[in-house]
């Protein structure tokens, strides 16, 4: 589960990570009893990335400015999704920007710190620049103090990154976290440095350690619930509901989603299938992930169409065509057509890329469905465009 920029913001005032001045806004209105002095930063509080470049975050200097900006934040979706919330802060000069994050490395199952003196980070040649310590032993300041001089920092600013970082490992220790990120964390030309952004990724598994996060996590469920009905009246588009995505790696369910939005289309749901899910408790096959994540997704009122989109080579590639078939023949039969009338199947659309997908190719062309519930696609491009007709078309009307 990720936190909101606002809640990630209150563990580390809490934790002593340095923030700036900010205000939590539920109305364009609260901004007349701002607290915080002008100019500020207008953010709109979605878990979905790329604010800056979708037009989420606006600096305004006036209050009627600011209110207006507001205003359009609150209606602007962001990867299909709408804020419910906005954080104003105040605007900070920065002249530097570096990179930090504590993450579990589950490969060797211990924290490892890193570190990259540029924020803005190209995740494909990150490996180039990117600076790692591993926590192999108690954590002390040593740990932190060694990725900083990796980085090639100094000085003062050496000992300020080094206290960041050793608070940031407090935070992921305290609550069970898998992820702790400051991105930027930035330095003015004091040498002061400041948090501008973070990311809090927890770990469900232990949450029941922990009430606060528990109770946190039901509100935010409960948000998404809320958030998934304003939806249904934005900007005319009640009748089209969204796309459910299926992939087998990280960048292809990125793109796919890309082109969705691109499309005119609204992304629901992303689930890469080559990683187990976080309430797995056993080891799992990729088709098992597969039954699991056609499942989540049919559960989901919201999603009225499943684009799965695999790429290259998976283990267990033949039976990849049985699990697709079950979940169809399921929807077919008395007992799931009953159950499409109470609260509507999704359809699918299929795109498999590679030779190892032959057999599953030809077995899942020659299955019989009723009104086109499985469609089979060769072309991205044309996968997307198929489930975005789909969802516009809303032929079939969820309750």
């Amino acid at each position: 589960m990720d936190l909101l920029e606002y809640q990630v913001k209150e563990w580390f005032r809490e934790i002593g990570i340095p923030v700036l001045p900010s205000q939590r806004i539920d109305h364009p209105t609260d901004l007349k009893r701002l607290k915080i002095r002008y100019p500020i930063v207008l953010k709109s509080q979605v878990h979905a990335g790329e604010r800056v470049k979708a037009g989420g975050v606006r600096v305004v200097e006036t209050t009627i400015d600011a209110i207006a900006a507001a205003q359009t934040i609150f209606n602007l979706p962001i990867w299909g999704e709408l804020p419910e919330v906005l954080l104003a802060e105040s605007k900070y000069d920065g002249q530097q920007e570096v990179y930090l994050a504590v993450v579990l490395d589950t490969a060797v199952c211990r924290p490892v710190l890193l570190g990259c003196k540029e924020a803005d980070i190209d995740w494909e040649t990150a490996g180039e620049r990117m600076q790692h310590v591993v926590v192999k032993q108690e954590f002390s300041p040593f740990y932190a103090r060694r990725l900083a001089l990796k980085m090639g920092l100094q000085g003062t600013l050496m000992q300020s990154v080094s206290s960041v970082l050793e608070k940031m490992y407090q935070l992921f220790v305290q609550k069970d976290l898998d992820l702790v990120e400051v991105n930027p964390l930035a330095i003015n030309a004091a040498g002061q440095v400041m948090a501008l952004n973070g990311k809090v990724s927890i770990n469900e598994r232990a949450m029941n350690r922990h009430p606060d996060i528990a109770e946190m996590a039901a509100k935010i469920a409960d948000g998404h619930s809320r958030h998934n009905g304003n939806l249904r009246d934005w900007n005319g588009l009640g009748k089209q509901r969204k796309i459910g995505i299926l992939g087998n790696g990280t960048g292809s369910i990125m793109a796919t989603c890309d082109l969705v939005v691109s499309a005119g289309g609204k992304p629901g749901n992303c689930l890469n299938l080559r990683h187990a899910f976080v309430t797995d408790t056993s080891p799992t096959t990729f088709c098992d992930r597969l039954a699991k994540g056609l499942n989540i997704l049919a559960a989901d009122t919201s999603t009225q169409v499943i684009l799965i989109n695999l790429l290259g080579s998976i283990p267990q590639a033949e039976e990849l065509a049985e699990v697709i078939a079950k979940f169809v023949q399921n929807d077919n039969s008395d007992n799931g057509s009953r159950i499409r009338q109470e609260s509507a199947f999704p359809r699918l659309v299929v795109r498999l890329a590679g030779s190892d997908f032959n057999v599953a190719k030809n077995f899942l062309a020659t299955l019989k469905t009723q009104d086109d519930t499985l469609i089979m696609v060769e072309d991205l491009d044309e996968a997307v465009a198929q489930a975005v007709r789909i969802a516009k078309s809303g032929v079939y009307n969820k309750v």
